[in-house]
């Protein structure tokens, strides 16, 4: 990014080009400011314009500017000896007005897209005069990493660079505006910006600036960009990281450390996110759920969806979660088996789009609420029997397994649930009355096939099974009717 302030011995500007544009002649202007350089047309009607401007208000000479021609203006020797007169009246004025560089001047060259400190003099304007308006309606707003990198740079700074004549421009109001803000966003992009060679994804900046966000959404952007987030770990409550190519959590909560781990020492505890219940971290290439997901103590919804974990682990670390929802992933039934050591009190798992072919890793999740394992690999319906005895189970989903093709599907399924059948919400739909009456005609068809002594006994085993951890009665009927 361009810094004229540092820069002021290392800007140049030149003419390199012209076209020809209908009936008139665009000058292509080439802006060098250190290693920033950006391109950026005028014709000479705009030329004659700023020109006024800066022969009333800064004492420029007027017979700077190259005259005006109204015949052959179009002849390719006129447009030539016209373009080397604008440049060396552009760099004329660079010359006269380097100390200054008045508005006009910077603006004609479009210093406000790409310099630093021009660029915060137009969004102190911006937030001046419609920073209360964005204000009251949400308290959000999309940064890109180019205006971060200008406010934390200019924070560097302990005094402004240079007399601000309008107060309007002032820092203070984008200070200002930013701790108000609760709602922020930040897009990164590997795209040059505008003409220049400005690459947003390369620019790094702090978030000191940002003092009451409870919401933080960061898409697209190399996440060691961020040098200091300090100030987020007291006040985010939800986290969301997208499209950013990680692949271990530590990269997206330790983002602004060095050594990515959470060794138990002195400096540990500074690194906790104090408030973060909710994290989506959807559309990255997490592979691990390393032990940095022990720096978010109070987590309670954790999405993953589209990442490429095969396992589960560190998550005894978080003894809130209750949502999870780990959809298009690699993850396969034989390396899900201990699901309920490490989500003893989880309420709601959604595994769809995975690799699963086997329901029985869920049968010892006694908090389960709503289960979605749509589109794995499930093909039998006994699989049904693991989760059956589930006391808290309302909806299940199992469309898209080659379970969900076998005619009269959603009655079988849903017989596996014996009196519990009107309860469960299968694929969304809430059983009819028809299903139920011919689930109970079934039932009844398989009670007196089978005999009260055989049911009797299925339901000894199951109880068996669950040993010490099937819950009380009392605990059923808690956890059947807790709000979701």
């Amino acid at each position: 990014m361009a810094c004229y302030m540092k820069n002021k011995h290392n800007t140049s500007i030149r003419i390199e080009q012209v076209e020809l544009v209908d009936n008139y002649t665009l000058y292509h202007i080439t802006v060098d400011v250190g290693t920033t350089s950006w391109i950026v047309a005028h014709r000479y009607s705009e030329f004659v314009d700023l020109n006024d401007k800066l022969i009333s208000d800064y004492g420029v000479s007027k017979d700077l500017l190259p005259p005006k021609k109204v015949i052959g203006n179009k002849d390719p020797v006129f447009i030539e000896k016209r373009r080397l007169g604008l440049e060396e009246y552009l760099r004329t004025l660079l010359n006269f007005l380097q100390l200054t560089m008045p508005k006009e001047l910077a603006v004609f060259l479009d210093f406000q897209f790409y310099d630093i400190l021009f660029l915060l003099q137009n969004l102190a304007m911006k937030f001046f005069n419609d920073g209360d308006n964005i204000l009251q309606k949400s308290r959000n707003y999309t940064f890109n990493p180019l205006e971060l990198h200008a406010i934390s740079e200019r924070l560097k700074q302990p005094c402004p660079p240079l007399e601000i004549t309008d107060r309007r421009q002032d820092f203070s109001h984008v200070l200002d505006f930013c701790s108000q803000l609760t709602d922020i966003c930040i897009k990164g992009s590997n795209a040059p910006i505008k003409t220049s060679n400005i690459v947003p994804n390369s620019l790094k900046f702090e978030l000191s600036a940002f003092k009451s966000v409870e919401r933080l959404s960061i898409i697209g952007l190399p996440l060691d960009n961020i040098y200091d987030a300090q100030s987020l770990r007291q006040s985010v409550v939800s986290l969301d990281v997208h499209g950013c190519g990680v692949k271990r959590s530590s990269e997206i909560l330790l983002c602004d450390t060095v050594h990515k781990n959470i060794a138990i020492d002195s400096t540990r505890e500074a690194l906790v996110w104090l408030k973060i219940m909710e994290v989506d971290f959807s559309n990255n290439d997490i592979e691990e759920i390393d032990d940095a997901v022990a720096l978010m103590p109070h987590l309670q919804h954790l999405t993953m969806h589209g990442n490429k974990l095969p396992l589960l682990n560190n998550l005894t670390s978080l003894p809130h979660l209750s949502h999870l929802c780990l959809s298009a992933n690699r993850f396969m039934s034989q390396n899900l088996m201990e699901l309920h050591i490490q989500l003893g009190n989880i309420i709601s798992i959604d595994l769809s789009e995975n690799n699963i072919n086997s329901l029985l890793p869920f049968s010892r999740l006694f908090s389960l609420e709503v289960l979605n394992v749509a589109s794995n690999s499930v093909t039998d319906l006994a699989e049904v029997s693991h989760i059956a005895g589930l006391p808290c189970l309302e909806s299940l989903v199992l469309t898209g397994n080659p379970l969900a093709t076998v005619v009269d599907y959603r009655i079988r399924v849903l017989e596996k649930f014996g009196k519990r059948a009107e309860e469960i919400c299968l694929d969304n739909e809430r059983p009819t009355r028809k299903e139920l009456d011919t689930v109970a005609v079934l039932q009844a068809i398989r009670i007196a096939r089978e005999g009260p002594s055989r049911t009797s006994g299925i339901q000894s085993h199951t109880n068996t099974l669950l040993g010490s951890t099937q819950p009380t009665p009392d605990a059923v009927t808690s956890c059947s009717h807790s709000p979701h």
